[in-house]
């Protein structure tokens, strides 16, 4: 959890320079390289070899390892001291210790008759945004317990109904300072202040069909992707905006006044068509597209070029993409969970579903975790270093599973309701999403049937 490299106070050596912890590391070393050279039934595809599998460490390796305090507490006293220690702490152990010891409990969150959620956000350590297939953009106050609806911005030509087809992507620029996510119209992007959620502009005349998904590059541009098959980059410069003037005399609108503006560049996927899910890859500085056609699509964020394309190994319904910070992608299917080389999109492991049917809705990493919301109400975690899924402490003999409670579904006459048992109903997890201390978890999603109406959120704390 925490890496402390200590200076000693008096003396020559600190207080946690005790020499028989060099054999109780000897010792756990030794058994864990004994469990690797175990032959699997099936061998991995991709295994990886640390510098700890060597026999013996070099003296100066011994003296950092002896200086070096593993304990919490000394992690907070020098920090409280303002000593002139090497500090280090684990981010994600937190989630990782939650999940292990099965202490993530479940708060249903009542939505009344709103129809799937399909994209969220934590905007603070108590509120969570989210959009929905009825064209809602929602904030749920997790103190208060209550939900809040948030205005839709209306672009310059009016927006009929068949053109509001669900908010499909929500995102927060790196400084947390705007929200991107879907307009009245599907089409359209739409922009809000934060913490405020105050209205900034409205993105137009870019797409003809559904955007899909969203992914900031940083502070100022935005990408935007459709059903269409186009991409398209925006810059969001409050400096360069123009704002309707209000005159004098006339009355306050419900909502209050914001820009239009217009993208920077639109460009076609070459081979992809309808762009389900993009993500940003900090570190080979490039854009990750998926679209339902089975392909991957790669693009230059620096010059917003195409680069590549390549057909998944039999993949179907692809519709969820996560990058970790070193670049791994996976990518959610029908029956199982991809990972692949950044460098070549290759497929390095193939995480098979243990719901298999139900397709993988929604991913994301948290450290070395990925998280993988499933069609069928079920929450699986992967851990990428151990190449399996996440195992109990409590129970050894099972995996981290999170089911959710059922929602709500509309009733339907029978002739609609052909094949789906309602005993049996689970909500498909079209989004889920953890706040930044790693100790909470939202949860969202519906019926998976196109047919059916509902919704289900819920907050793992």
């Amino acid at each position: 959890m925490s890496k402390t490299l200590k200076r000693p106070v008096a003396g020559e050596r600190p207080s946690c320079y005790i020499p028989v912890r060099l054999d109780e590391r000897r010792i756990r070393h030794r058994t864990l390289r004994q469990e690797r050279r175990r032959k699997p039934d099936k061998p991995d595809d991709f295994v990886t070899y640390e510098d700890s599998d060597s026999e013996e460490e070099t003296p100066s390796q011994q003296h950092q390892v002896l200086s070096t305090s593993y304990n919490f507490v000394d992690y907070i006293r020098s920090r409280e001291s303002d000593l002139h220690d090497e500090r280090s702490i684990d981010p994600t152990y937190a989630s990782r210790h939650i999940l292990t010891h099965d202490m993530f409990r479940e708060t249903p969150i009542s939505l009344g008759n709103i129809n799937k959620v399909f994209c969220s956000q934590w905007l603070s350590n108590r509120q969570v945004v989210f959009g929905t297939k009825c064209n809602k953009l929602m904030v749920y106050d997790v103190n208060m317990r209550r939900v809040d609806a948030i205005p839709t911005l209306p672009n310059s030509h009016g927006a009929s109904p068949d053109t509001q087809s669900g908010i499909h992507a929500c995102q927060i620029n790196p400084s947390h300072s705007l929200l991107a996510t879907g307009a009245r119209h599907s089409a359209d992007i739409a922009l809000y202040r934060l913490p405020t959620l105050d209205p900034l502009c409205i993105g137009e005349n870019a797409h003809r069909d559904w955007v899909f998904d969203m992914c900031w590059l940083d502070d100022q541009f935005l990408v935007s992707g459709s059903r269409d098959t186009k991409l398209a980059l925006w810059r969001v410069n409050e400096d360069l905006m123009d704002f309707p003037e209000v005159k004098d005399g006339e009355e306050e609108q419900d909502v209050p006044s914001y820009a239009h503006i217009t993208p920077v560049a639109v460009k076609e996927c070459r081979g992809a068509q309808k762009i389900r899910a993009i993500c940003f890859n900090k570190e080979y500085r490039e854009l990750a597209l998926l679209s339902l056609n089975g392909y991957m699509h790669l693009f230059n964020a620096e010059t917003f070029s195409q680069k590549l394309s390549r057909k998944l190994p039999n993949c179907q319904e692809n519709v969820c993409i996560a990058c970790q910070p070193n670049g791994l992608y996976a990518v959610g299917c029908r029956s199982y969970t991809l990972l692949l080389d950044p460098r070549t999109l290759q497929a390095v492991k193939k995480i098979a579903s243990r719901y298999s049917g139900y397709g993988i809705r929604s991913a994301s990493f948290q450290g070395n975790i990925l998280t993988i919301g499933t069609g069928m109400g079920m929450l699986m975690f992967f851990d990428i270093r151990a190449g399996k899924y996440l195992e109990s402490c409590i129970n050894s003999s099972r995996t981290v599973v999170l089911k959710a409670s059922k929602g709500y579904v509309a009733q339907f006459p029978d002739e609609e309701m052909d094949g789906f048992q309602q005993n049996k109903y689970l909500p498909a997890i079209y989004t889920h999403c953890y706040d930044s201390s790693g100790t909470r978890l939202f949860t969202a999603g519906g019926p998976l049937p196109a047919t059916l109406i509902g919704n289900y959120a819920g907050i793992w704390q």
